[in-house]
């Protein structure tokens, strides 16, 4: 009885699941044989720079992207206010290197939204050994004007893997496997202990850097061979307050000033930092348009797809997420130019400020999907079809998160049966996170994430390294074919896609 019944409610799923092959035809066509993947990518990257939330740069993607939407014809196109984010922080000037005991130039870059320093400055480097608040006491009244740095533990170690990897169909198939008990705790309750400790006494030097004058602060970044992953040192509050200039430098290079310091060996570094603060208009933004539904009954209805506009500012945020945004604008235009007449209405949304805490998403799903704290279904929530969301690199798609929705496994094994060849075949039931489906998924709206391929994506994203040399066009392309045919079947299926429960 529990087998008939099963497949009495698989049959009718499948039934109006069957994929029109002639239609995947023409979009692979499209897609692969028209592709515009690498003129998209130069725009956004090389020309439009790095997309910092706030900044010049970012606001000059919204108005590139939404006028690129235009040009292709798509309708409702318009750059939406999701709510207030803050200042605007542009760096102007960034200059770095060791004057003694030798010229060295430096790899370092601002952190986000630090202030600038007072001109050029050159002082002799101080290292600050701190690990109690007494030893605060030893440097007060001995460090203004200086150039100052910590000790950080930034050992680096031989890499032995390959730089970058494909998932292999052994470790896909482990990605379906879901652990049923409690995972245990990353860190024990003294470990906990100690971080605080620590993050207390971090921000105790931080204001007494202030307040006695610093000029300049060094620290050092994770990663290998020049790559400086990005931190912030200052805040992009409306009430921001004053902060100690701070540069963050390659881990090789802090590690030749600590120990020319620890060897007593005087070290001497000229720097200048010069930003600009932009206070015309502290709003975040999204960046929408439309393919139009036509079908009477549910083209009020919607299928979206979307990617993070912002990235990091030292690089060109080509893996993040450069790459999922051109490759959502691919698979939109993929559809439009193939003259689609929808059933649903298709909306892609480019969202702002992810970076700092899916800001873009949450605010769009607040303003017109859900309040997720008063559990408040607005106008968009029982419209929605689906969200798909690209943002883990340009690695080609092998399958996709489902987010524990067991009701739409066989629905996508069905729509991915045509691209199996491509290498998109895995189906998990698994969560993924900290991204814009999130939002959606945390109301009880379908949203999904794709399985990529790493390729280097966790060794380059959040760098100065993230740029249009590490994106790859062939698996961006594949990628945006699969995403215009889901979105495609989405919008023609006969009902929404089913949803779990939100209570």
């Amino acid at each position: 009885m529990l087998l008939l019944a099963w497949i009495a409610f698989i049959t009718p799923i499948v039934a109006q699941d069957n994929v029109d092959l002639e239609m995947m035809y023409r979009i692979k066509t499209e897609g692969i044989q028209k592709s515009q993947i690498q003129d998209l990518s130069f725009h956004l990257t090389d020309f439009i720079g790095p997309r910092l939330s706030g900044s010049t740069n970012l606001r000059n993607a919204r108005a590139w992207t939404s006028r690129k939407f235009q040009e292709w014809g798509l309708s409702n196109v318009k750059i939406d206010a999701w709510g207030e984010f803050g200042r605007g922080w542009n760096v102007k000037k960034s200059y770095i290197a060791m004057k003694a005991p030798y010229y060295a130039q430096i790899i370092g870059y601002p952190k986000a939204w630090t202030d600038g320093t007072a001109g050029q400055v050159s002082s002799e480097v101080v290292l600050l050994e701190i690990s109690t608040d007494a030893d605060l006491e030893k440097y007060r009244g001995k460090i203004r004007g200086k150039i100052v740095m910590a000790p950080a533990n930034l050992t680096l170690n031989p890499a032995f893997e390959a730089e970058a990897k494909r998932w292999t169909e052994e470790e896909l198939e482990q990605r379906k496997e879901i652990s049923t008990g409690v995972q245990p705790s990353r860190y024990t309750p003294e470990a906990l202990a100690q971080m605080r400790a620590q993050r207390e006494l971090d921000q105790k030097l931080a204001t007494f850097l202030l307040e006695e004058g610093v000029a300049l602060r060094l620290t050092g970044t994770r990663g290998s061979f020049g790559t400086v992953f990005h931190t912030r040192a200052g805040s992009y509050s409306n009430d921001k307050k004053p902060t100690v200039p701070e540069i963050e430098i390659a881990a090789e290079h802090y590690g030749r000033i600590y120990r020319l310091i620890k060897n007593g060996k005087p070290v001497t570094v000229e720097a200048e930092v010069q930003v600009e603060w932009l206070d015309d208009d502290y709003k975040g933004y999204n960046v929408l348009a439309e393919i139009p539904g036509t079908d009477k009954t549910l083209k009020s209805e919607i299928v979206m797809l979307g990617a993070h506009m912002d990235s990091w500012h030292a690089g060109t945020g080509a893996n993040d997420n450069a790459a999922g945004v051109v490759v959502m604008m691919e698979a939109i235009r993929i559809l439009k130019a193939l003259g689609v007449q929808p059933k649903r209405t298709i909306r892609i949304a480019i969202w702002g400020e992810e970076e700092q805490g899916l800001h873009g998403s949450r605010g769009y799903v607040q303003q017109y999907v859900a309040d997720r704290t008063k559990k408040e279904k607005k106008a968009e929530w029982d419209k929605i079809s689906a969200y798909y969301n690209l943002d883990n690199g340009s690695g080609k798609i092998r399958g996709i998160y489902v987010e524990g929705n067991d009701m739409v496994v066989p629905i996508f094994e069905k729509w991915l049966e045509p691209f199996h060849e491509l290498g998109a075949n895995t189906v998990t039931r698994r969560n993924t996170g900290s991204t814009d489906h999130v939002a959606f998924d945390a109301v009880g709206v379908p949203g999904f994430q794709f399985i990529q391929d790493p390729i280097d994506y966790g060794k380059g994203y959040h760098t100065n390294m993230d740029l249009y040399e590490r994106m790859q066009f062939a698996d961006m392309t594949q990628a945006a074919v699969i995403i215009a045919a889901l979105v495609y079947n989405t919008a023609q299926r006969d009902e929404k896609l089913p949803r779990k429960p939100w209570n």
